[in-house]
């Protein structure tokens, strides 16, 4: 961020005083940039090479790199999940930042035909119907949630509970929250939204879609069933990930994990690749510029969860390790070379 707001009641417990208001703060963005110009200048003002001043050169330029590999990676990284069950695979990576609607039509049994509307068109209609000549009917937004909860039928209100007239929404509720300022562990936002089919003008009735739905919600318009789900954003691969087996190591006697690993299986016939590949903690599977992690599994051990990661400047923190430990050793080993022919003279 080039700045962040800060709540004044941050530093005061709301309990002792009640502080309203906040105030500006300069962001990442503009606290690294400052940082980056700050040691340009001070090399430009006072730069003389010689071999005294290598080492702090060095050590410098290696804080440089890594400022320059920070900007690359929050420009250009790419990370998202794939979960595939025990026995199941996967072909595509899900994007936890950002959402969908996906309208599937599943009448042909070799492929099915996927129209899908991205949040940020969700949360920018309006009330007005989004409509396309591939879509079977149009989609108003009634409401729209960045991150929401959804109430069980004994936590919801019943005019909680009719705010949908079909689907799932007759049974649960969603309800908008504060959405995580990424400060909050591992927690995301999962958004919700309560919308109304129509069909050459008439009301196909108003659905909740929330990626914490289970199953996808069926639709009819005429002879022709569809199904539609609010879900994370899917990003398709050539390749397909199998999950042959998982498993959750214990530590004896207790509920601590201490190890994970998947088992599976990369195919990819457009490069011939088919080969089975061990991911553990710490031991990640590298291909086709992506990164494979062992990140969670499923609650009932049943499957797994890969953290997938494309960095174009993955190497940048290495280098720059390397350049600031050498520039270290030369600044520290010029300084004790000098000190011990001083004691000798």
């Amino acid at each position: 961020s080039l700045f962040v707001l800060i709540p004044f009641q941050l530093f005061v417990p709301a309990k002792v005083l009640g502080i309203p208001g906040v105030f500006p703060f300069p962001g990442g963005m503009t606290l690294g940039v400052l940082l980056f110009v700050n040691l340009l200048a001070a090399h430009a003002v006072r730069f003389t090479l010689s071999w005294k001043r290598a080492g702090m050169i060095a050590t410098h330029a290696g804080v440089l790199l890594l400022l320059v590999g920070e900007f690359v990676t929050g420009a250009f990284a790419k990370e998202g999940n794939m979960t595939i069950a025990e026995g199941q695979s996967a072909n595509y990576i899900e994007d936890t930042r950002t959402s969908e609607l996906a309208i599937i039509d599943r009448s042909d049994p070799a492929d099915d035909l996927v129209v899908v509307v991205p949040a940020s068109l969700l949360a920018e209609s309006a009330q007005a119907p989004i409509t396309s000549g591939v879509m079977p009917f149009a989609v108003r937004v009634i409401e729209w949630m960045p991150n929401a909860r959804v109430l069980g039928p004994m936590q919801a209100s019943k005019q909680q509970l009719a705010r949908a007239t079909v689907g799932t929404g007759t049974q649960v509720a969603a309800v908008a929250v504060d959405v995580v300022t990424g400060v909050d562990g591992a927690d995301i936002d999962t958004p919700a939204a309560y919308i109304e089919l129509l069909h050459d003008g008439t009301s196909l009735g108003t659905y909740m879609v929330s990626p914490r739905l289970n199953a996808p919600q069926t639709v009819v318009v005429g002879a022709k069933r569809y199904d539609i789900a609010l879900r994370f954003e899917r990003n398709y691969r050539s390749y397909t990930v199998s999950l042959l087996d998982f498993k959750h190591d214990r530590f004896v006697g207790t509920e601590t994990a201490r190890n994970f690993s998947s088992l599976v299986r990369l195919s990819d016939p457009t490069e011939r690749v088919d080969r089975e590949v061990l991911i553990s903690m710490n031991n990640p599977l590298r291909y086709a510029g992506e990164t494979f992690y062992q990140a969670s599994f499923a609650p009932d051990d049943s499957g797994t969860v890969l953290q997938v990661v494309r960095n174009p400047g993955w190497m940048l923190p290495y280098l720059s390790c390397a350049l600031v430990s050498l520039g270290l050793l030369l600044h520290f080993g010029a300084r004790l070379s000098s000190s011990v022919r001083r004691k000798i003279a």
